[in-house]
């Protein structure tokens, strides 16, 4: 525990949130990181800006999923090792048992028909939740500085144009930010901490390069997967083109119409949307498939998180390094805004969509306490009645 910094809360409480936010926590990483901002950061006043802005930063520069790694960090803040790890596995446990759970109806029933025509309304009320969750962190941390509003917008039109994340723009947001603001200044850490923290990052890294995919099934999966997690940058979907390659293409463990089924499984299941892995690791090899597709999944995101941590929490407070985080924060929020519209122009495609969309926006300014929940299901029953009705 960090005595410089005596935490409000438990570690039970903490555990017992992101157990729920992974119960309830829809809308994939624009939406969760957000929840995680407003429900630790404003209401609950456990987390500081200032470390949220560290793990954000963080989750975006690493490879792996955004949401996970952010609450990964989080746990960290105040409990070290013990609650980084306990935060991951209590905000990945729920999904995964969701996906799981269809996953086995998946197999016994030949695909879920019923998936297409949820997903229809799910989708379109979660752009209007990610929408939200976007605004707010950009009010929240662009404010009025044109500096990092400049940052802000090209990093969302280049996601916009090019529809993934790229981490060399996120280090030049940093970079830029803090020139700007410390032109005359050195970001000063010890050689020796600095050449342990690279040896320590890289090696995950140069130990999935050494693998090559052989031997039985569970095997190729857990070093399959452990690539994926390993060297994906981009949050959400950003891993969807390279499963695609890897479980259609180049293993064909499933079929054109499988890989779409799981992806719709991740979409309307709460959760990191990188859960669909799990779903995957079910088809090909049941439930010890499922398992060890998201442990090579999650464990490089667990390590390129916690291995960090210690030396953000240490100098992230240096005005140079803070102004680094502050660039890499504003670029990592366009990035997030950006999504809103990528994933808009998948969900929305008539004009109901749209509609729903729009009213969801509206419900949630006009009600701000409403439970995300209470719309998600609201928009899966308009979804199956539309479906039907057509």
């Amino acid at each position: 525990m960090d005595n410089n910094n005596t935490p409000t809360y438990s570690l039970r409480q903490l555990v017992l949130y992101f157990l729920g936010l992974g119960s309830w926590g829809f809308g994939g990483p624009v939406a969760l990181a957000g929840y995680m901002h407003r429900d630790l950061v404003e209401k609950r006043k456990w987390i500081s800006e200032e470390d949220y802005k560290e793990g954000l930063a963080l989750a975006q520069l690493a490879p792996g999923p955004l949401a996970a790694q952010l609450g990964i960090y989080i746990g960290y803040v105040h409990y070290r090792i013990l609650g980084a790890t306990l935060a991951g596995l209590a905000f990945v446990l729920p999904s995964f048992i969701i996906v799981v759970t269809l996953g086995f109806i998946y197999t016994q029933w030949q695909g879920i028909p019923w998936m297409q025509a949820v997903f229809y309304g799910v989708g379109a009320a979660v752009i209007g939740i990610i929408a939200m969750s976007a605004y707010k962190l950009t009010r929240k941390s662009i404010g009025t500085d044109k500096w990092l509003g400049v940052i802000y917008l090209i990093t969302a039109a280049y996601t916009v144009w090019k529809e993934n994340e790229n981490v060399l723009l996120f280090l030049g947001a940093g970079i830029i930010y803090w020139w700007v603001k410390s032109p005359k200044k050195k970001i000063s850490v010890p050689k020796k901490e600095a050449g342990e923290l690279i040896k320590s990052s890289s090696f995950p890294l140069l130990f999935n390069f050494s693998f090559s995919a052989s031997g039985n099934t569970l095997w190729q999966i857990l070093l399959y997967f452990t690539k994926a997690g390993a060297l994906v940058f981009g949050s959400g979907l950003a891993i969807v083109p390279f499963l695609y390659g890897g479980v259609v293409k180049e293993h064909g463990w499933l079929n054109e119409q499988q890989f779409m089924d799981a992806v719709a499984v991740a979409m309307i299941t709460p959760g990191p949307v990188v859960i669909t892995v799990a779903f995957i690791g079910f088809l090909v090899a049941g439930f010890t498939g499922a398992c060890v597709a998201a442990f090579g999944t999650f464990f490089p995101s667990y390590v390129f998180t916690v291995v960090p941590a210690p030396y953000f929490r240490k100098y992230g407070k240096h005005p140079g390094i803070k102004a680094f985080v502050d660039g890499v924060t504003a670029a990592a929020i366009g990035a997030i805004s950006g999504a809103v519209i990528v994933l808009g122009k998948r969900s929305l495609v008539d004009v109901y969509t749209i509609a729903l969309a729009i009213i969801t926006v509206i419900v949630l300014l006009r009600f701000k306490k409403l439970p995300e929940p209470i719309i998600i299901l609201v928009a899966a029953g308009v979804g199956l009645l539309l479906k039907n009705m057509q």
